[in-house]
């Protein structure tokens, strides 16, 4: 993509110029059209991030030619608007400006995909303008392809020309450039073809793009293509063709595609009533004449050195941490070599008898492993001395590889042995670091922490899901900015004020660097921004450091990033540490690994020598298998792709082929299908079948059912699709419909394929795998054609274990069955019925009620053909035949779990527990992990088959409520009780509720010693980190053991006699002869050592079988059979807030969520005794120790509401020993109940566990704090408080967009504010109420306003914290409000009213008739609290009163089951439909990123209102502490612009009716409804006089 310059020569029209500019995060385009509307100049030049300059430059070449001529002069972009603003000319909202080009030029557009440098958008047509652009990711842009063209050593041109040839597609994760990374790194390392990989790249783009955009709204018709990726890369083109479909009829690619936004722009601009012409050398002269103009949006932070000495006090230091150095040409001998093939660099060392580093290599692989190694190897042969008559001097004893390239490498250079990158960077720490405690290692993509206890690897932490804060990513940034990295570096250290950039993805770092660059900030500002922030991630997000003290005083850091200065200083900064970077930091893996050889080296001759007897006079003969120097010129491997037949995935191997071994005259291979162990496999036998694997136990236990033959089913066939909850209840609805006589038609296994049959639906992007896989199971289904598809909702799953506080489902597993029916168009075309009722799936009586009443009842069309529907007796047997065959099913499962402990126990074979959900049983979704494990040979275990053995001392540390997450801690307890069995999690990225599970099993398994592994797992199938932590895991469990026996051989005597020689040498030959990377099977034989006697014993012993029901834990003697060792306990003590404590006036800290209402309630506190203090609003320090606080995957609201108790905490300003603190709780099952825990947790990190923490519930959620009451009276005054507060709010956001009379609205607010709060404070009547609320609305009516009604109204909606919170949302109401229009925010009070509500539309899930009473008499009584609101705002000549609960109720049920209560439920579809009927048909609703209820009851019924209500024009926005405000920003922009050209053309109409009705003709009208309607989107609509006149 050159930079150009074009001067058209033809279409010379009117000489009336119009100039376009647009400024992307990229690039700067310029167009000059004349009045025909013909290109007659343009730029297209990338700014390299100095976005100023390059406009100046742009704007003085245009000038050269347009200088003196007068034009019209508008800009867009992302980079634009504060350009607009210094400089007073016009700005076009981008995305008006795109519509505008293609309605100008391209009219019969359908859908536009728009990729640009950072953003991705898809624009309808179709039915009104309809927009979605890229909100949490910018996988899959411009700025995604240059980082992985650079991964292929090329640029994105060079990506296009390889991919003109591939033959091959690989799936490649585009969620993320760094994920992508990892995918692609592999392919590289085993040799895949850059043609393929450059395809497949292009592939990930286009996926992203229809997954993450077009979320459930489908691509048909005429499709454009605008944006320079898809005009400069016809081969990406190309790949979305073939993807959607298309056919060169309805494939629009305009000439100039590239140029589209800037011509849109000038079109627009000119017809803006704003717009006046001037010289093109006018604006020139002031844009250079801008002084340096600071913006306000991004936080400065001090800078990393104080000055030049403190610098040279830090390089001194640094500067003595030397590894000892050797001289090759001078040395004899045996020498020994490590190989570090990592992730982007090769790196190779080669020691000395004595641990001297003799010669060293570093070097970027440019994605060819192979060929990096063979160079580099060649080289050290070559500097290797030589006698005079050409004999070696020097001998290479072993030779050990660590890194990703590690199984390549030992296939193909036939290096001596491997080893996992953990123990080879402890192995070279302990060398430079005797005694060494901490290791943190930054790669390229890689993150790894090793905490160290007594020499063994006691935690191990790796960066699973994003590497943004690795090497790689400083290294694009630097190249952005046309800088390498030391310069990059040195301009770091001498900056004077670093920008804060936060902690989390790239690419919102990188949106907020072009904020930081607009802003005037120095690019030294940016790189030392970037190298805090890369040690914040590091530190806060994947290490999830609490103290810098955790990191102790011993402290080693390597990997190239820490070779950059700042990096290292910024650690030493925020760990408040002395750190030792060894001057070899980038290439301590190898040197690791080449101390490991010479170990191995070591134990091999002395294994060698025990074998043969000797006495120890001769040395033996023991050496290295690695090639030849003339070996290794010869290699020229080949490569093929072939399909495995393994399973149904049909993954594509590749084959790399090395030649005939001359020793065993057999093809060296090395096999890789960048997916499961299996394809690896082939050729080689594996004693993985002999191992247990529960996984496919119970996958067969699960689904094996033989269903009815059609000829034997009378009532038809029911499809059930083969995912979420079914790895579950399958056998129970298996059994039910069997009984009942139809046909079970199950979805097939899910592969790849069902995901992408699926992706045009997916409403959420950032919803888990599991939940977007249903979607293909659903589309699967259709295909078969059942009679009808079921897919129950249910809240609860059966609760097993009596001492959980609650047994519900996650919010997803309980309720998306509503966002496939509302979102996969097909349901609605099929005559497949899809029946989803929402079932009490834990009560058996109630079941059978509601099965009779649902489906029997509710659909008489569906009970067969020529049969009587089931009675009422057929459908209760059924049940009970299905609850007896679902006992069965968990009762198989636990009696497999305790014989394979059984097994285990005489075989000596070690296990993992591989714990999840049921679900992750799918292998599309565990990605054969499962196999992976019984390839090292051990025994894996599933979290149900030995739950029933563990019981938790309680209360555990979170409020205990997810069925399936008691179930895990029950298994981590059974883990820590046993010698023999470890535990791995399986997390799905985007699990909002494994944020919190993660950190209490980890807790568990912690407390008891044993070592912590988690795998986050998601589509993107690479097993690489997977892979790392097993093995890292299985080299911590060996080094126990070694210690173990170590402390054991010291009691029993000398170690030598009593080994096993035979044993030894069959290892020693295994591990240099496998060169498969088989070290982790040594590892897991070595742990399966185990006495003889003790396997007769237990093989003696008869297996108790497992409890008769799910509801019963094994007996205590059952749990005592299978313990080895004492755990500990899993209680978490409570401190309580006492009655003494409030009479000692004990500060209660409340953190703040909704200002207006908490800011009344703290009076009513403070005047019954509690000396409640309300925290400031947040902060973006408060963001911060939330982060360092809590488990970054937590949703936004737990970290702000962490984080401003613990700033407040830590702050100094209260006496800890008399401190507590207050937070509200739902009870229900979404993650803010777990607030609390969340608290706690993070209290005790700081040593301050003693401070109570109060649940302010009305659920029973196990707590008890006698010191804390809420009368009936503090009740009431609470129940004014917030009416208050929602009538203040909706005055205040009603007016203020009108006052003539700027500030005079808040000024009438804070004087009612005022008042209301000291009218609390004393103590309210209901009399007083009613006058002040008459008053407050008088007062508010007769406020001087001009214009009411003329702006588009803009809802907001969403996730309770985020809606009102305004640090939560970014001033959402202050940007509606300065973008024209009138936010319109629904109360908190319907909030509570909703909750209340479920007594009474709850009753099919079991609720009473008592509690549906209770609710209706609550209801009626705030109903009467608010009717002198009610009555006020009836009387309101300006305000509306607020919407009956029920009838919202009846809102929201026309789309979805009131069944819908987690989260904010069906309320926030309600209120989105009450907005739509009111007059506020712009919404935007707000979540916090993985936000779960929402997927369903906020983004899933988005479509659903279109379809209702065309006028709808709805955004979702995700909230999280890393997203771009940029990016929020523009899409709420987006979607205001659409609400003015709504209003416009709303405004346009009744004009013409007007003119109709009084027969004039307005000769403005004609012009008017032939223009496009963009003119009226980018004006502030009409001056206030002519909608005076007009209404006149």
């Amino acid at each position: 993509m050159a930079d150009e310059a074009v001067k058209a020569t033809t279409g010379q029209g009117g000489q009336n110029l119009h100039i376009g500019i647009d400024v992307g995060s990229t690039t700067v385009k310029l167009a000059i059209l004349d009045e025909a509307q013909n290109v007659r100049y343009s730029i297209y030049q990338r700014h390299h991030a100095d976005v100023r300059a390059t406009i100046v430059e742009v704007l003085e070449k245009a000038a050269e030619e347009f200088g003196d001529e007068v034009m019209t002069i508008a800009i867009t972009g992302s980079g634009g608007l504060l350009l607009a603003q210094w400089l007073g000319i016009e700005f076009v909202q981008e995305v008006i400006a795109s519509k505008t080009a293609v309605e100008t030029f391209i009219p019969k557009t359908d859908v536009a995909i728009e990729l640009g440098g950072e953003d991705a958008k898809i624009i309808y047509f179709d039915q009104g303008i309809e927009q979605r652009m890229n909100g949490t990711c910018a996988g899959g842009t411009g700025a995604f392809i240059d980082q992985m063209a650079a991964l292929l050593d090329t640029d994105a041109g060079g990506l296009n020309e390889l991919a003109k040839s591939h033959t091959t597609i690989y799936p490649i994760a585009s969620r993320c450039g760094v994920f992508a990374k990892t995918d692609v790194q592999p392919l590289l390392n085993e040799g895949a073809r850059k043609e393929d990989i450059a395809a497949s790249i292009f592939q990930s783009v286009v996926t992203q793009t229809i997954s993450g955009l077009a979320c459930g709204r489908p691509i048909r018709g005429y499709v454009a293509f605008l944006g320079g990726p898809l005009q400069y890369l016809p081969e990406l083109r190309k790949r979305f063709y073939e993807t959607l479909e298309l056919d060169d009829e309805h494939i629009i690619v305009p000439e100039n595609a590239h140029l589209f936004v800037a011509s849109g722009c000038a079109i627009a601009g000119a017809e803006s009533e704003h717009a006046h012409p001037e010289k093109l050398n006018a604006v020139v002269e002031r844009l250079k004449s801008l002084g340096d103009i600071q913006g306000s949006e991004v936080v400065r932070l001090a800078p990393l050195f104080d000055g030049e000495q403190d610098y040279a006090e830090f390089k001194a230091r640094h500067d003595a941490e030397r590894v000892r150095r050797g001289d090759l040409a001078s040395y004899e001998g045996t020498a020994y070599l490590g190989i570090d093939a990592g992730s982007t660099t090769f790196k190779a060392a080669l020691i000395a008898e004595d641990g001297a580093l003799l010669w060293s290599h570093y070097a970027s692989n440019k994605g060819d492993v192979l060929g990096c190694a063979k160079s580099a190897l060649a080289a050290m042969y070559q500097a290797l001395p030589v006698t005079d008559d050409g004999h070696p001097l020097v001998r290479i004893g072993h030779a050990t590889v660590t890194g990703y390239g590690e199984a390549l490498l030992l296939e193909a250079l036939r290096v001596d042995s491997g080893e996992i990158e953990t123990v080879a960077h402890l192995r070279g720490a302990q060398e430079m670091l005797p005694g060494v405690e901490f290791i943190l290692d930054i790669g390229g993509q890689d993150m790894k922490c090793l905490r160290v206890k007594d020499g063994v690897i006691d935690h191990i932490m790796l960066n699973e899901a994003c590497s943004s804060g690795c090497g790689s990513f400083i290294e694009s940034f630097a190249s952005g900015l046309n800088l390498d990295v030391s310069e990059f570096a040195q301009t770091a250290i001498r900056a004077k004020a670093p920008v804060d950039l936060g902690s989390r993805c790239t690419v919102f770092m990188n949106s907020r660097v072009k904020q930081a660059q607009k802003e005037g900030a120095t690019v030294g500002d940016i790189a030392a921004g970037l190298a805090i922030s890369v040690i914040k991630n590091a530190l806060f997000k994947v290490i999830k450091i609490r103290d810098p003290h955790d990191v102790g005083t011993k402290v080693i850091v390597q990997g190239g990033t820490f070779l950059n200065d700042a990096v290292l200083r910024a650690f030493e900064q925020l760990a408040e540490v002395n750190a030792v970077r060894p001057d070899i930091a980038g290439n301590m893996g190898a040197y690791g690994a080449a101390l490991l050889a010479r170990d191995r080296y070591h134990q091999a001759v002395h294994s060698t020598a025990l074998a043969a007897g000797d006495t120890g006079n001769i040395a033996p003969d023991v050496h290295s298998t690695l090639l030849s120097l003339d070996a290794i010129e010869a290699l020229a491997p080949t490569h093929r792709t072939v399909r495995c037949k393994g399973c149904s995935n049909a993954c594509l191997l590749t084959v790399n082929d090395f030649g005939v071994d001359e020793a065993t005259g057999k093809h060296r291979r090395f096999i890789t299908g960048n997916r499961c162990e299996k394809g690896e496999s082939f050729g080689k036998g594996s004693d993985a079948a002999e191992v247990p694997n529960l996984f496919e136990y119970k996958t067969h236990r699960l689904f094996d059912y033989e269903p009815l033959a059609p000829e034997d089913a009378p009532r038809g066939s029911v499809g059930i699709p083969r995912a979420l909850n079914m790895y579950e209840n399958y056998p129970f609805w298996f059994t039910f419909f069997t009984k009942l006589g139809w046909r079970v038609v199950l979805s097939d296994p899910s592969t790849k394929k069902t995901y992408e049959a699926g992706i045009e639906s997916m409403p959420s992007e950032s919803v888990c795998y599991p939940a977007k896989l249903s979607h293909g199971h659903i589309m699967n289904l259709l295909d078969k054609h059942p009679d009808f598809i079921w897919f129950p909702c249910s809240k609860w799953e059966r609760q097993e274990d009596e001492g959980a506080g609650n047994h519900f489902n996650c919010p997803i597993v309980a309720s998306y069955a509503e966002a496939l029916r509302l979102n996969i168009d097909e349901l609605r075309t099929s005559d497949v019925q899809f029946l989803n009722p929402w079932l009490p799936y834990d009560r058996k009586d109630l079941l059978k009620k509601r099965l009779y009443a649902d489906l029997v009842k509710a659909h008489p069309d569906l009970m067969g053909k020529g049969v009587p529907a089931p009675t009422r007796a057929e459908v209760e047997a059924a049940v009970e035949a299905a609850w007896a065959e679902d006992e069965a099913f968990k009762r198989d499962m636990r009696e497999k779990g305790e014989q394979t402990l059984a097994w285990m126990e005489q075989t000596g074979t070690h296990g993992i527990v591989l714990a999840g959900r049921p679900y992750h049983n799918d292998p599309e979704i565990n990605h054969a992990i499962p196999e992976l494990l019984t390839s090292f040979g051990l025994a894996v275990l599933t979290e149900d088959s030995i739950a029933h053995l563990g019981t938790l001392e309680r209360p555990i540390r979170l409020v205990d409520q997810w069925m399936y997450h008691t179930r895990l801690y029950a298994a981590a307890k059974v883990a820590t009780g046993r010698k023999d069995l470890d535990l791995i999690q399986l997390n799905s990225f985007g699990c909002g509720l494994d944020a919190l599970t993660t950190d209490q099993v980890q807790e568990i398994l912690e407390r008891a010693g044993k070592v912590y592994t988690v795998l986050k797992i998601d589509e993107v199938s690479n097993l690489g980190a997977a892979r790392i932590r097993v093995r890292s895991l299985l080299a911590a469990l060996k080094d126990q053991a070694d210690e173990e026996a170590e402390k054991q051989a010291e009691v029993a005597g000398c170690p030598v006699a009593s080994l096993d020689v035979e044993k030894v040498v069959a290892r020693m030959e295994a591990s240099v002869e496998a060169s498969d990377g088989t070290t982790e099977g040594r590892i897991a034989a070595e742990l399966a050592e185990k006495s003889a006697d003790a396997r007769a014993q237990v093989a003696a012993e008869h297996v108790p079988s497992a409890p008769a029901t799910f509801t019963q834990k094994a007996t205590p003697e059952v749990q005592e059979r299978f313990r080895q060792r004492e755990g500990a306990s899993t209680e978490f003590s409570r401190a309580v807030y006492t009655e003494q404590m409030k009479a000692e006036g004990y500060t209660i800290l409340c953190p703040q969520m909704a200002p207006i209402h908490f800011d009344l309630l703290i009076d009513i506190f403070q005047r019954n005794g509690y000396n409640l203090e309300l925290l400031p609003s947040v902060d973006h320090g408060a963001v911060d120790a939330g982060l360092k606080y809590v488990n970054n995957d937590i949703c936004y609201p737990s970290i702000l509401v962490t984080g401003q108790i613990m700033e407040a905490v830590m702050s100094g300003r209260y006496d800890t020993d008399k401190l507590a603190v207050i937070i509200t709780q739902t009870g229900g099952g979404c993650r803010a109940t777990n607030y609390i825990s969340l608290i706690r947790k993070a209290l005790a990190a700081v040593g301050l566990s003693h401070v109570p923490v109060i649940a302010l519930s009305f659920k029973d959620l196990g707590e008890d704090n006698p010191g804390f009451k809420i009368t009936p009276q503090m009740l009431m005054q609470a129940i004014y408080a917030l009416q208050y507060g929602d009538l203040l709010m909706m005055t205040l956001y009603r007016t203020r967009p009108y006052e003539v009379e700027p500030g005079s609205a808040n000024r009438l607010f804070d004087h009612w504010m005022a008042v209301c709060k000291a009218q609390l404070r004393r103590g309210l009547k209901g009399s007083e109420f009613k006058k002040t609320v008459r008053q407050i609305v008088e007062d508010f009516d007769t406020l001087p306003l001009q214009g009411e009604g003329t702006k588009p109204r803009v809802g907001v909606v969403g996730e309770i914290l985020v809606k009102f919170h305004p640090t939560a949302n970014n001033q959402i109401v202050d940007v509606i409000e300065r973008e024209g229009c009138e936010a319109v925010v629904p109360g908190l009070i319907e909030f509570f009213l909703f909750g209340i509500a479920g007594g009474i539309f709850q009753r099919q899930l079991g609720k009473t008739k008592k509690s549906e009473v209770g609710s209706k008499i609550a209801l009626k009584a705030i109903a009467k609290l608010r009717a002198p609101v009610r009555k006020a705002l009836e009387e309101s000549t300006r305000f509306e009163p607020p919407t009956d609960i029920y009838e919202l109720a009846e809102y929201a049920s026309e789309i979805l089951s009131l069944c819908n209560s987690m989260g904010e439920g069906w309320l926030l579809t309600a209120e989105m439909v009450e907005l739509i009927k009111t007059g506020a048909p712009n919404v935007v609703c707000t979540q916090p990123f993985a936000c779960l209820p929402n997927h369903v009851v906020g983004k899933a019924v988005i479509k659903e209102l279109r379809r209702r209500y065309p006028e709808s024009n709805i955004v979702a926005v995700d909230y999280d502490p890393g997203a771009s405000e940029v990016n929020q920003l523009n899409r709420i922009k987006l979607m205001i612009s659409v609400a003015k050209a709504n209003l416009a053309d709303k405004e346009r109409e009744a004009r013409v009716l007007r003119a109709r009705a009084n027969h004039t003709e307005d000769p403005a009208l004609g012009a008017a409804s032939a223009s496009c309607g963009c003119c009226a989107v980018e004006e502030d609509f009409h001056t206030e006089d002519e909608v005076q006149t007009e209404r006149a």
